[in-house]
């Protein structure tokens, strides 16, 4: 599903990724972990296509979602109204222009990811964390392969934890999922796999289950 080949990248003399490498096969959720400027954000960009890397070789699949850490959107849109403007924007033409079938799939989505009774109000009207599914919804357009989590709880309340990370592990079912975060019980409620990052290095690349304490973990690799 991924593969990432020896990729550097810097920003002038910075050298933000060093020779970092990775296969991540379908259907599984991993979790990147790693102190502030480790380059967890980078990694994401250059996946999602959004910068390129300095040397290496990556390969994605054509489809992919992204939720960025500060979730932009237009305040004054209804949710609806949103997505299918949205979808207007980043999915084939072929798509849009079939109405009846766009609607279908948004009506879908906003089932999907518990929006319903938001549907009708405008986005400046929701919490945050009916905001962040606003997000998901619009990351999910076009049925990703592989999505792509930037710290997608950031702000929650403890029920919006809840909710939002069993909505996460239940997407996961059917793709791939890479989910950035700095909150480690998230990782172990949600994820089948951990990556940790620091100084643009993989220091570590484990399976959840044979990981006795994550926390030990990252404190040892990260020093």
């Amino acid at each position: 599903m991924v593969q990432i080949a020896h990729i550097n990248k810097s920003f002038g003399a910075q050298q933000v990724l060093r020779d970092v490498s990775l296969d991540i096969p379908a259907g599984q959720i991993v979790g990147l972990l790693g102190p502030n400027g480790a380059g967890k954000s980078t990694l994401m960009k250059i996946l999602i296509g959004l910068w390129s890397a300095d040397s290496g070789t990556v390969q994605v699949p054509q489809r992919i979602g992204y939720l960025p850490e500060n979730n932009p959107l237009y305040e004054d849109m209804y949710v609806s109204e949103y997505l299918e403007f949205m979808a207007g924007l980043t999915l084939p033409e072929s798509l849009v222009h079939r109405t009846s079938d766009l609607r279908t799939s948004i009506d879908g989505l906003i089932e999907l990811v518990g929006l319903s009774p938001e549907r009708h109000k405008h986005i400046r009207e929701l919490s945050k964390g009916y905001r962040q599914r606003v997000g998901l919804a619009q990351a999910l357009l076009g049925d990703p392969q592989l999505l792509i989590l930037d710290e997608p709880t950031t702000g929650l309340d403890p029920n919006q934890l809840v909710e939002i990370r069993a909505l996460i592990k239940n997407l996961g079912k059917d793709r791939t999922v890479i989910l950035s975060t700095h909150i480690m019980q998230e990782v172990r409620e949600m994820c089948d796999r951990v990556i940790i990052l620091d100084h643009g290095t993989i220091k570590a690349d484990e399976p959840i289950e044979e990981i006795d304490n994550l926390e030990q973990l990252f404190h040892n690799v990260t020093q």
